[in-house]
Parts: C-alpha cells; structure tokens; sequence
C-alpha cells in the first residue's frame, strides 16, 4: 500500500519497538531487523511522481522529456493486517563465495509472541486501544541435512478446538481474550513415526518454518 499519512505517524507501532532490545539470534531480531527503519539515498533514491510533475508539467510530457526526478525517503515493512496464522519463514542458508550454505544455528522463539512491536499503529483486525497482538505456537517445521540433501520433520500440538480462532477466519471478527499458551499436547512426526515430546523440546528445535495462531 502507498501511505499518505503524517510523516510524524506514518512509522508508529501498536508497541514501542524500541524497548524491544531483542536478543541476538532470537525470532525477535529477527523480526525486528525485517522491518526496520531503512533510509534510502544516493543509488536508492525513491523516483517521485510529485516532484517530477512540479519538475516536468503535465504527466504527458514527462516520457518524452526523461527528466525524473528521485529524492531521499524513509522505508519501513509493517504488518499491516494481524492475521489469524501467523507463518514465519527462516531464512536458512546464505552466500558462501559461489555457493550456498545451509545456516544451521539455532534461532531462539517462544511459545506466544507479542507482533504489535512489527504492526502499523492503524493495524486492522486490531480492537482500538489494544497493545498487543498475541500469537500461540502450535506447529514447527525442522530440516536436517545439507542444502543438497536433507530430512524435512514436524512439532505439531494437538489441542481442543479454537471457537475464537474460527470467528476471526470465517468473520473477520476476534473477541478472544486469552492471553496464555493454548493447552495441548506436542508430538513429534517423522514420514510414520509420532511420538509425544515435551515443549522444551520443540523450543530446542531448528525451525525452518513456525506457525502461530492469533490470540489477542
């Protein structure tokens, strides 16, 4: 979306993001460096359809002439809408000289996270006034091996059914009001093996992928 909002406001958050502190190697800097204020100059420079029309006139003489004008701007990636599953990517393999490499540390992440720090303070499906926005760990993805060559496994938690959960996919609307991790039991699935594990187990996991869903 293109935002013509109060350049004062235009970057607030539901929560102050900067007494987030996040810790290295955590989903919260994570997070917190994906969207992150970036200022764009020099070969970034953002090309201005305002300025360029005070520069050049009406639209029409403007590709003719090819006199664009670029200025200095702010950019900054926010959650815009709170959605009911929040799925989170890792990226997990970098450059390394031509080829690339399975990065195989582990990212710390928490069983209910807070997204208002990464939300637009206009954020909708977010009741006025409300400064969090809760998510509940339910599933995690884990890949063993090389970037060649691996094992995809699953943490998956079997819980009572979420009546709040489905109100605010069917209707858009959440009246929920839990703020604690959803009650269930955790399995780990491999291709025919299920077995129960414990929460700190799945905490220890190397997540690829983690999904959440909404609770406040």
């Amino acid at each position: 979306e293109v935002s013509t909002d109060d350049p004062e406001t235009a970057f607030c958050t539901l929560a102050n993001r900067e007494e987030l502190n996040p810790e290295e190697d955590s989903i919260h800097h994570c997070l917190y460096q994906f969207t992150r204020n970036e200022t764009l100059t020099e070969t970034n420079k953002l090309l201005c359809d305002v300025c360029t029309q005070r520069h050049c006139g009406p639209k029409n003489n403007i590709k003719s002439e090819k006199k664009y004008v670029y200025t200095n701007a702010k950019k900054q990636m926010l959650v815009s809408r709170a959605p009911p599953i929040l799925t989170l990517h890792l990226k997990r393999f970098q450059q390394a000289g031509f080829n690339l490499q399975k990065v195989n540390r582990h990212i710390k992440f928490p069983e209910v996270i807070d997204l208002a720090p990464f939300c637009t303070a206009k954020c909708k499906n977010v009741a006025e006034g409300n400064t969090k926005v809760l998510y509940s760990l339910y599933g995690v993805v884990e890949h063993s091996g090389t970037m060649r060559s691996g094992h995809y496994t699953a943490y998956v938690k079997m819980r009572a059914m979420n009546n709040h959960l489905s109100d605010l996919v069917l209707r858009g609307q959440s009246q929920a009001l839990e703020t604690e991790p959803v009650k269930g039991q955790w399995f780990h699935i491999s291709d025919t093996h299920v077995q129960p594990v414990s929460v700190s187990k799945v905490l220890s996991s190397q997540a690829y992928l983690l999904f959440y869903e909404r609770l406040l």
